[in-house]
């Protein structure tokens, strides 16, 4: 497999909100952030991977400030970190008044995606190029954001009482 660049998978897209994304105060359902969010990293997992990706985790999901009917909500996905069978897409939202030109940013996710194959099974993700000083800032958060995940896979939780592990 060739290795890519960063932006040969990245996307910007951009949509208005409507009434129909929205709460009856007026604000978009975080609810429906979410799933633009899914949405727009699976377009740059697929891309990237040329190839069906479903979504494993979504590692954080961050809410900075709410977005309104009317407001361009925009959102900017790329590859973070590529492993042998998942790739970390970093989604960063922000909300335009596009009367005013105030831009907000709105919320930032970190979600983990496996590429199947034909038969449903994990395959080889293709490897990765990071060619700015920003590209290898995000890939070693990523890996440290990797580094968590594993340490905390591998813990034995305690009671809700904090007693040791079950």
């Amino acid at each position: 497999m060739n290795k890519k660049t960063v932006d040969e998978s990245s996307i910007e897209i951009v949509m208005q909100m409507t009434h129909q994304d929205a709460n009856l105060a007026g604000n978009v359902h975080g609810g429906m952030i979410m799933k633009y969010i899914d949405t727009t990293a699976s377009i740059v997992a697929s891309r990237h991977t040329q190839g069906n990706a479903v979504t494993a985790s979504i590692d954080r999901l961050d809410f900075h400030s709410p977005v309104f009917v009317g407001d361009l909500l925009r959102l900017h996905a790329s590859i973070n970190y590529v492993g042998k069978t998942s790739m970390e897409v970093g989604v960063r939202v922000e909300a335009e008044n596009f009367i005013t030109g105030q831009v907000r940013h709105t919320a930032s996710a970190y979600l983990t995606f496996v590429p199947l194959d034909a038969q449903g099974k994990p395959r080889q993700v293709p490897s990765i190029l990071f060619e700015s000083e920003d590209e290898i800032r995000r890939n070693c958060a990523a890996q440290e954001r990797r580094r968590y995940r594993l340490s905390l896979r591998d813990q034995k939780p305690a009671d809700c009482r904090g007693n040791k592990p079950l």
